[in-house]
């Protein structure tokens, strides 16, 4: 079963986007923000992140840079699932080495759609 780590800081978008993912099969770890994230991400193998940009500590963009930085996450896919929808945000996403991008609200379908298309 695949891991998906999901980073939000708002608990009622983390309880929408875990319900999908269990819903469709996946094994989800919760993380709070990006500094949490990281943390949990070095404790087990994980095949997916899935994360907010606008957070408190470590925003999206900030942790996807630092995931990057490590070997065991060079392939991991990263995408980014938040409000901002500006050409230059995604651009810095793409920069940081965000493999894809969303925007909340988000459709459960086109989100497990995603999923299946990045995830090894």
């Amino acid at each position: 079963m695949p891991v998906i780590l999901t980073v939000d800081d708002s608990p009622s978008m983390r309880k929408m986007v875990s319900f999908t993912l269990i819903g469709a099969g996946y094994k989800v770890i919760e993380a709070v923000d990006g500094v949490d994230a990281f943390e949990k991400a070095q404790l087990q193998p994980i095949d997916l992140v899935l994360t907010d940009q606008n957070m408190p500590r470590l925003d999206g963009l900030g942790l996807t840079r630092k995931l990057r930085e490590h070997p065991q996450f060079k392939m991991v896919p990263i995408l980014v699932l938040t409000t901002e929808s500006s050409d230059l945000m995604k651009q810095a996403g793409r920069a940081a080495g965000a493999t894809g991008w969303l925007v909340k609200p988000f459709d459960p379908g086109r989100l497990i759609e995603v999923i299946k298309k990045v995830i090894k």
